[in-house]
């Protein structure tokens, strides 16, 4: 498939974006809605295997009903040409991974900012019961004015369900940013996502991954089985509390992590990446003028009056006299018994006092005294 061609119809191929072992990515033209977007061309080999189509197609749903500021949004998918492809929002810029490139890292105050955005559109999926299975700086979109998107939810998944002997070191996802159980072919959780945000992370503010081997076998092991370098060993200037933080996300147990990037991202938040609002500099507070008539301003001191004397004896204060409580006037306090409450009451007693001698009567017919 080449550029200018057209897809089903619909979608004018205008330039290919990116090239990978398992897809294409274009920027491509919907000539029905007559927009921009990016349309993802799979594999012909991915394309034609059927259970991974099933799979394929199911993800796909799901991640076109996600729809959140952090995450590319699907638009459309198909099959044409006996091709797979995922028509998604074309978002200008780049992705994380080549600004890492670019940059070597990014300091504290820029690059948090950015994994706060990740966690918020992977908190969002986590919260929809989508685990992204493939978190890494490729997947996360950066716009010119620093919007972060998160794209390819469930692509991975889809991958995980062809059968073994058709699996190849694509299929693994990106064993930079595995999770360890990932790594052990244990289904992938929120936190599992958690851990590759960590991975991330570290890139990100340090320039290189925490575990870096040359086969996928060796890195599995490394995020099965090996601690990583404590950050601050490479960058001294990383705050030590940020460095607890990114150790806990690297956790090798899934319970010792946050649970859900939501968690991460609140964490982050209050860590604080936002310089100090300046302190604010104190106005003058002037004294009222006050008009005075022209007979009291010459009895009023002037500058070459003599000193006044001092007072001899301590001021004296005295507490002012609480003020007065309203007292109901009798007239008012009279309107305000309730008459006819006790003269319910009242007759109710006259009642009862009443029944006193025909109860006695009754009481000494059946019971006559003994004599």
């Amino acid at each position: 498939m080449t550029d200018e061609t057209l897809l089903n119809d619909r979608y004018q191929l205008l330039e290919r974006l990116g090239t990978g072992g398992m897809a294409d990515v274009f920027r491509a033209r919907d000539l029905m809605l007559d927009r921009y977007v990016a349309i993802k061309v799979l594999r012909k080999d991915y394309s034609t295997n059927e259970e991974f189509q099933k799979h394929f197609r199911m993800e796909a749903r799901s991640a076109a009903n996600l729809s959140h500021p952090n995450i590319v949004t699907v638009h459309d998918f198909g099959f044409a040409d006996d091709l797979l492809y995922i028509v998604m929002e074309y978002i200008p810029g780049k992705d994380l991974k080549q600004l890492i490139r670019e940059r070597g890292r990014f300091s504290v105050e820029t690059g948090i900012p950015l994994i706060i955005q990740a966690c918020a559109g992977l908190g969002y999926a986590h919260r929809a019961g989508l685990v992204h299975c493939d978190v890494k700086p490729h997947n996360m979109l950066v716009s010119p004015d620093n919007r972060l998107k998160v794209t390819d939810f469930g692509i991975a998944r889809a991958l995980a369900t062809m059968t073994p002997g058709e699996r190849t070191d694509i299929v693994w996802g990106s064993p930079l940013y595995f999770a360890p159980e990932q790594a052990q072919g244990e289904p992938p959780s929120p936190a599992s996502d958690v851990y590759s945000i960590g991975v991330v992370m570290y890139e990100l503010l340090c320039g290189t991954p925490p575990f870096v081997a040359s086969t996928s076998d060796e890195l599995a092991r490394l995020h099965i089985s090996a601690r990583p370098i404590p950050i601050r060993e490479y960058i001294p200037d990383i705050p030590t509390a940020l460095e607890e933080i990114i150790m806990k996300v690297l956790s090798k147990e899934p319970a010792a992590r946050y649970r859900t990037a939501d968690q991460l991202g609140r964490v982050l938040l209050k860590f604080g990446t936002q310089p100090d609002a300046p302190t604010p500099t104190p106005v003058p507070v002037q004294a009222p003028v006050i008009a005075v008539s022209p007979e009291i301003s010459d009895k009023l001191p002037t500058r070459d009056s003599p000193p006044l004397r001092e007072a001899t004896a301590p001021r004296q204060y005295t507490q002012p006299a609480p003020a007065p409580q309203d007292v109901p006037e009798p007239d008012a306090a009279f309107e305000e018994i309730d008459w006819v409450f006790w003269g319910l009451a009242l007759f109710a007693v006259l009642t009862v006092g009443g029944l006193i001698p025909f109860w006695m009567m009754v009481y000494f017919a059946y019971n006559p005294p003994v004599r």
